[in-house]
């Protein structure tokens, strides 16, 4: 323990934290560069946070303020002690709807903010698109903005109040006025009255620098709004008391569709008279296909708000009829909406890869000009874009004259990181020829603060050199932010990276096969940390659970970064930090699909495990359930269920296996059928051919544990009119052991990759004749089509059987859809409770799942979240909390306020599983529900 570290213990009663994980956690935010600091202080009060001050001061030791680490310049890295409010200090302390004030802690998350104060038809004004995780903290310091700024300015217009502790210990409330200010403030402003009048491009996103001309007295001498975009360079914030606007009682949004960007920038500003709420625009670069956009290239969303809805649509059509569009579409139910405005908030993440997978990276994410200059600055930027062979494509804040734009610089190599240098300087020249500001949301930080005096001026930035000097005259806080900064092109995160290719066993072909490529997909924008989800989101269950970074998606792809780096987490693959952050990895692939990057955690894990255990003894639950497939097959060989089934059942022997094995005593070891579900497909003989060829995979679940779920799967299909088949289950020179075909989840989940790659080998042997032919490969079990879909093609990328089998793969709703479209499912007319299956979410889809249950009669949405079991993560030994954690989420829940008579869905084995043992629930798949219905029909 290092003196500092032992000193903060003494007289902190937060957490102090300077081991390797804890460090490595926030070496980064949402930018391109990294420090490492010497340590994390999660204070519990001010009181905390002005002795952390104390002691840092009398050591020299600089501090930096954190909130949700989802800056994009850098101000939330530090080299000292970063103070962590998100942990304690994170509370709504008070909200008053009379006078529409709140008084919150800096670690608030914006959205529990604004889930307070709904109910009293009131909410915070700025709402950037990491609302659902970024903090009022990191807002103020910042000065953020988000779509609604149109209508309801910036951060520093909802501050009323600020309590902050200066660098030297000194408590202030800032306020108007003068109210708080430090000594020598005012003198300061008062000899440079004359600069801050004129020194200050007047526009409404003008971010960068500090907001010294709010100090004038025509503006109130407001100390508490010149605090605001100050990145943690003046004082710490432990309050805030802030200013809430009336929410409009209906919406509705316009969506308008334009031909290109520059003519939606252009007819952006002419749309600012009608009194949006919004005037978002983005290029059709970045929206996904099928995402309901109207025509058009580009879009902008203008979003208005009325008395009622007909008031709030009336007002978007009035909108329509004003602009010159190609085509619009206006909404006004809140589920349409909200899935649109998903689509621009995820701008955030998408933005990161170019349409052919190319890397784009921040730096000049938010530059801002007037509303009425935003197409002539576009047409400017995209010349400058190409004259240094760049692309990117901008979006955002149309109505205020802000773009986000990410880059495709090449921040590997001495030559691209030059270019970005030059780049860079031009571009702060085109931007103040604009008359522009270089930040108009996210701040200077790193990136942009060298480059101030060409939109200031020496004079001016000398200037906030002195205000600094004010406030915190031994360059405590966040220095190299701002004033005196850090150059722009030193510190960048990618440096300390491999140059060369990782060995590894994934294919990764989304990243050219390169491990490193892979990790850098986190840009930290963070949206695993959401503290809830809604609708069918998964990711990231283990964070929601524990709420500890080092259980994000984010958290364990920082670890990663620096276990390749090898500066801080020094043990390569035999790291125990990362061993330890994925060990509450659920494998869910949730963020897979739910992460704007795609990062695929599910994947670095088995990765991980692969290289950690290499030529090592596993962990016992790897040998118990990683080979269930042998043991299960072993038992059905041996025709000794019932009395595995019996042994199970004695309590002294279940807990003696559960503890050789590894498993959570808290679980019962499930029941293996007495027949396998191929044992009762041969007995009952051939059926007459008839209709198309399917092929129903015999998964080990269902094979061994689930039997019905084949059985019934076989009676609906043959009930559409198909014609049912198995895989062949034997290759006739198998050695060691008879096999069948296997998917190889168990193996990748537990990072037994070789032996999964031997599985995977020995199933495309057996399934040659299948590839023969035209016929799909029906799946029953989610986790197992997700399996057969991705890691098979991307563990054997060198086997081109591999890709044709993968995309064999239907689930059971898609084979009905594609194979008997003309067939109707007999009516249940129920309705269904339960959860979509993480890996159907994930990676296989549920469309068709909801238009079979459509069909059927099966009402009411399936909830989102993972059921916590998730294979072998929640049998594992030390798991069991996270598990039930996370089934209580939404699941159980679900279960536990159904109607009388509902159908509880669970398609997966573990979901059932999970189900029966938490709630005393047994759930059904899909097909057995049908087939239940079928045989009474008959």
């Amino acid at each position: 323990m290092t003196d500092l570290e032992a000193e903060l213990r003494k007289v902190v009663r937060g957490d102090v934290r300077f081991d390797v994980t804890s460090r490595a956690l926030v070496t980064m935010d949402a930018s391109n560069y990294r420090r490492v600091p010497l340590g994390v202080v999660a204070p519990r009060d001010a009181d905390d946070v002005a002795a952390v001050l104390e002691v840092c001061r009398e050591r020299g030791v600089p501090v930096v303020p954190r909130g949700g680490g989802t800056s994009i310049a850098g101000q939330a890295t530090g080299t000292g002690v970063v103070l962590d409010f998100t942990r304690y200090m994170n509370r709504l302390l008070s909200l008053d709807a009379d006078t529409r004030t709140a008084v919150v802690q800096p670690g608030l998350v914006l959205d529990r903010l604004q889930e307070a104060a709904a109910p009293h038809g009131l909410r915070f004004g700025p709402d950037p698109s990491t609302h659902s995780r970024c903090t009022l903290g990191g807002m103020i310091g910042n000065n953020s903005c988000g779509s609604h700024s149109v209508a309801w300015g910036t951060t520093a217009d909802s501050v009323r109040e600020l309590d902050v502790i200066t660098a030297r210990g000194e408590r202030l409330r800032l306020g108007q006025a003068w109210a708080g200010a430090p000594d020598g403030l005012r003198d300061l402003v008062d000899g440079e009255l004359a600069r801050l009048r004129t020194g200050f491009p007047e526009l409404p996103r003008r971010i960068s620098g500090y907001a010294l001309d709010a100090l004038l007295p025509e503006k109130g001498a407001d100390v508490a709004r010149s605090f605001c975009g100050s990145e943690g360079t003046l004082g710490v914030l432990t309050e805030a008391v802030v200013r809430l606007v009336e929410a409009p009682r209906a919406r509705a949004l316009a969506v308008l569709g334009y031909a290109d960007e520059g003519a939606a920038a252009e007819a952006a500003a002419g749309l600012l008279p009608h009194a949006p709420l919004t005037v978002e625009g983005m290029a059709a670069d970045l929206v996904p296909s099928g995402a309901g956009l109207p025509r058009g290239g580009a879009w902008l969303f203008v979003e208005t708000g009325g008395e009622s809805p007909e008031e709030a649509r009336a007002r978007a059509e009035a909108i329509v009829r004003a602009a010159d569009v190609v085509d619009a579409l206006v909404v006004t139910d809140a589920a349409g909406q909200r899935a649109l405005w998903r689509v621009r908030e995820d701008a955030s993440g998408t933005a990161t890869r170019m349409p052919d997978g190319t890397e784009a990276w921040p730096g000049w994410e938010d530059c801002a000009v007037p509303p009425a200059r935003l197409g002539a600055y576009l047409r400017d930027f995209r010349g400058l874009l190409s004259a240094h062979g760049l692309r990117g494509t901008p979006y955002g804040h149309f109505g205020d004259g802000c773009i986000h734009v990410r880059i495709d610089f090449d921040l590997l190599t001495e030559t691209g990181v030059g270019r970005f240098r030059r780049f860079s300087e031009e571009l702060a020249e085109l931007v103040v020829a604009h008359g522009g500001s270089l930040s108009g949301e996210h701040g200077d930080g790193q990136a942009r603060a060298e480059l101030l005096p060409r939109m200031y001026g020496d004079e001016t930035v000398a200037l906030f050199e002195r205000a600094k000097g004010v406030w915190d005259p031994d360059d405590l806080l966040n220095p190299g932010m701002l004033v005196r900064p850090a150059p722009l092109d030193a510190g960048l995160r990618f440096s300390v990276l491999p140059r060369e290719p990782v060995d590894v066993a994934f294919g990764y072909p989304a990243d050219g096969g390169d491990f490193s490529a892979a990790v850098r997909r986190c840009v930290g924008v963070a949206k695993c940390r959401t503290t809830s989800v809604s609708g069918s989101a998964v990711m990231c269950p283990s964070f929601r659970a524990t709420g500890e970074e080092a259980h994000s998606t984010r958290g364990r792809a920082r670890l990663l970064h620096e276990m390749l780096a090898g500066e801080l987490v020094t043990d390569g693959w035999r790291s125990t930090e990362v061993r330890d952050a994925l060990d509450l990895c659920l494998s869910c692939k949730g963020c897979r699909s739910d992460c704007p990057v795609d990062v695929d955690m599910a994947t670095y894990k088995a990765e991980f495990l692969h290289h950690h255990y290499a030529g090592r003894r596993r962990p016992a639950a790897h040998y118990s359930m990683g080979w269930l497939p042998v043991w299960l097959r072993a038992v059905a060989r041996s025709r000794t269920a019932p009395v595995v089934n019996a042994l199970a059942s004695v309590p002294a022997l279940a807990r003696a296996a559960k503890r050789l094995g590894g498993i959570a005593p808290e679980r019962g070891i499930p029941r293996v059928a007495p027949e396998t579900f191929s044992g009762w497909w041969r007995r009952r003989g051939r059926v007459a051919p008839r209709g198309d060829l399917v092929v129903l995979w015999p998964d080990t679940f269902t094979e061994h544990l689930s039997p019905s779920v084949g059985q019934a799967a076989v009676r609906v299909l043959e009930a559409a009119g198909l014609r049912v088949t198995l895989p062949p289950p034997v290759r006739p020179t198998a050695v060691p052991w008879r096999g069948r075909v296997c998917c190889g989840l168990t193996y990748v989940s537990t990072g037994q990759l070789d032996r999964a790659r031997a599985v995977m080998r020995r199933t495309l042997d057996l399934m040659a004749p299948v590839l023969e032919t035209s016929a799909p490969v029906v799946v029953l079990e989610p986790s197992c089509a997700a399996a057969l879909r991705t890691d098979l093609p991307e563990l054997l990328h060198d086997d081109p059987r591999a890709a044709r089998l993968a995309a064999r793969v239907l689930t059971f709703a898609e084979a009905l859809e594609r194979h008997a479209p003309d067939w109707n499912p007999p009516r249940v007319d129920r309705p269904a409770v339960g959860q979509t299956h993480c890996h159907q979410h994930a990676v296989l889809g549920d469309t068709p799942d909801r238009r079979l249950r459509a069909a059927a009669g099966l009402t009411g949405e399936l909830s989102g979240g993972c059921c916590g079991l998730a294979g072998n993560f929640g049998f594992e030994k030390g798991h069991y909390e996270v598990s039930s954690a996370c089934a209580e989420e939404q699941l159980l829940p679900s279960v536990r306020d159904a109607e009388d008579g509902a159908v509880v869905l669970a398609d997966g084995f573990s979901c059932r599983t999970q189900l029966e043992q938490l709630a005393g629930v047994r759930g059904k798949h899909l097909a057995e529900v049908l087939a239940e219905r079928l045989g009474r029909e008959n």
